[in-house]
């Protein structure tokens, strides 16, 4: 995790949650957060329990082009990374996983640009499932919201544990965060029919669509 907005909301969610494994939902104060809210988005539930938006802040969907509610979240991602994404934003629902997406985004005119996401889950009740999440540019090149992401691929995935990492996520060397298990990830579905977890460090690695 190195973004600003992600690092800043992670720690907003970690201190709202009081070793919970989430905070409530309506304990989410958008005036807490203002300077991060046209970079989060929250997602829920539909009937058929895909994840949509509920809400999605302005520089979110000026960068995708368009109003995000109640798209469906795993549009986004080209065909190949949809069913792992939605395994991971299940994890999240139903197992409060805390997931750090790297992705590339390309453009309507074929620009590409990187990019870091952070889901994080809230607590809405077993009828209301919830997260809150921020996308942030790793560049802001000068056509980032005049030119449409049109789909996007799936460098990298991270599964955090926030009650071990949360003090060491930008200030210390890799080598001194606990590791994590990737049977974590298969308990819990990711990794199901997908490649599997490569170890790297304190990181566990799902590899994307992507084959050039």
């Amino acid at each position: 995790m190195k973004q600003d907005g992600s690092v800043a909301l992670f720690h907003y969610w970690n201190r709202l949650r009081k070793g919970r494994p989430a905070p409530r939902r309506t304990e989410i104060e958008p005036a807490d957060i203002k300077s991060l809210l046209s970079d989060t988005f929250i997602l829920e539930r539909d009937m058929r329990g895909k994840a949509v938006f509920r809400l999605a802040g302005t520089r979110v969907c000026a960068i995708h082009g368009g109003e995000l509610k109640s798209l469906s979240f795993t549009s986004l991602w080209v065909e190949r990374d949809q069913s792992l994404v939605d395994r991971l934003v299940r994890s999240v629902f139903d197992s409060s996983h805390v997931i750090v997406v790297t992705f590339d985004g390309r453009s309507k005119n074929g620009r590409a640009n990187p990019f870091e996401m952070v889901i994080l889950p809230l607590n809405g009740g077993v009828d209301s499932p919830r997260c809150i999440g921020a996308i942030s540019p790793v560049r802001k090149p000068f056509w980032l919201g005049a030119d449409p992401i049109v789909e996007a691929m799936v460098e990298s995935v991270r599964v955090v544990d926030p009650d071990q990492e949360a003090m060491f996520l930008r200030d210390r060397a890799p080598i001194d965060v606990p590791a994590l298990s990737p049977v974590e990830l298969d308990s819990a579905g990711i990794g199901e029919n997908t490649t599997a977890p490569r170890r790297i460090r304190h990181l566990v690695v799902l590899d994307g669509g992507r084959t050039e």
